[in-house]
């Protein structure tokens, strides 16, 4: 807001009123249990609903229960609403998209793979632009043309991603709406006293604050499949990459992985006075990090970080540490001790 008044010092400022949007948000959100008891908040103002098995209920379909939901939320609390109808979250989610303001598109299983051959791949959740140039750079520009694509080539090409670029590409979503996440996700992140530009001084904080991220997960039973890289330049402004798992995990060796080959394309050169990493789409951990069968090294990796873990507990953090993280904490001890 700042750096828009600086533009623009005549712009007219309208204060949010948080306090009405959460009050209006949560009466929505009750009209929405009212009509299912599995509505997964994604946001303020956006939900999944799980109608499935409705209908006796509320003796309509659930596109009649829909229509009729967002006629009176117009009515009643003088608001719009976009409702997407589909068989799965990804499809939903894209259908709600498809028409905004006050749109109502149906996405069928049949005819998902056609509506969804002719969109750009960006339109795949959890595909970000970073991720959507080198798809294109790749010669993959349609989600046609990942459908025509062997998912064993995908992964191949793009690790775990890929496998799951392949399912989503036919409309293929096995998540479930998962009412009322605690939380949404677990971070962690540091802000330096003076700007680093070194992505090699960059790595072993980067590890130091996954495995953070890791604990936190693992002593809360979670897991999660999508990683997000935070970065703050030495001019405030922040940078967020996304990079998703077609599997839930909570080792530290694939969350760092996973922001490492974000942060190597960010580091650029220029100076960030802020790092941190945080895993997304959490669950339970029953279903974390199953036997990678294109990767035999991946399963002596999470038993040797396994036991590191119980080391850690038994004997504290710094009984075992990597050659990474052991350079960051001296590195942090000697700024402290205030040696050169």
């Amino acid at each position: 807001m700042f750096k828009a008044l600086e533009a623009c010092p005549q712009a007219i400022v309208i204060k949010p009123d948080m306090a009405k949007y959460a009050s209006v948000g949560k009466e929505i959100r009750e009209r929405m249990r009212a009509l299912t008891p599995l509505v997964e908040p994604l946001s303020i103002d956006e939900a999944f609903l799980d109608l499935t098995g409705t209908e006796r209920l509320h003796k309509k379909s659930p596109a009649e229960t829909l229509a009729g939901f967002i006629r009176d939320l117009e009515t009643d609390i003088g608001i719009s609403a976009s409702v997407g109808l589909a068989p799965n979250k990804f499809l939903a989610k894209l259908a709600s998209d498809l028409e905004k303001p006050r749109g109502f598109s149906i996405i069928g299983a049949a005819e998902a793979e056609e509506v969804l051959a002719t969109m750009p791949v960006g339109r795949i959740w959890g595909v970000g632009k970073v991720f959507q140039k080198k798809l294109e750079k790749d010669g993959i520009r349609t989600i046609g043309q990942l459908q025509e694509m062997d998912a064993t080539d995908l992964a191949r090409r793009y690790g775990s991603i890929g496998l799951r670029l392949a399912r989503l590409s036919h409309g293929d979503d096995s998540r479930e709406v998962t009412p009322e996440r605690g939380a949404k996700s677990v971070s962690a992140e540091t802000t330096f006293f003076t700007d680093i530009s070194n992505v090699d001084t960059l790595r072993p904080i980067l590890r130091n604050l996954a495995e953070k991220v890791s604990a936190r997960l693992k002593k809360a039973e979670l897991s999660g499949r999508g990683v997000t890289l935070k970065l703050k330049t030495a001019d405030f402004k922040t940078i967020t990459r996304a990079r998703h798992f077609s599997d839930p995990t909570q080792l530290a060796d694939k969350i760092y992985a996973a922001g490492e080959s974000l942060l190597q394309i960010e580091a650029d050169g220029r100076r960030f006075r802020l790092i941190g990493i945080g895993v997304s789409d959490l669950e339970n951990a029953d279903r974390a990090d199953p036997r990678d069968l294109l990767d035999q090294a991946a399963e002596r990796r999470k038993s040797a970080e396994l036991a590191v873990d119980r080391l850690r507990d038994k004997f504290g953090n710094s009984a075992v540490e990597l050659g990474l993280t052991h350079a960051a904490r001296a590195a942090k001890e000697a700024k402290k001790n205030g040696e050169p």
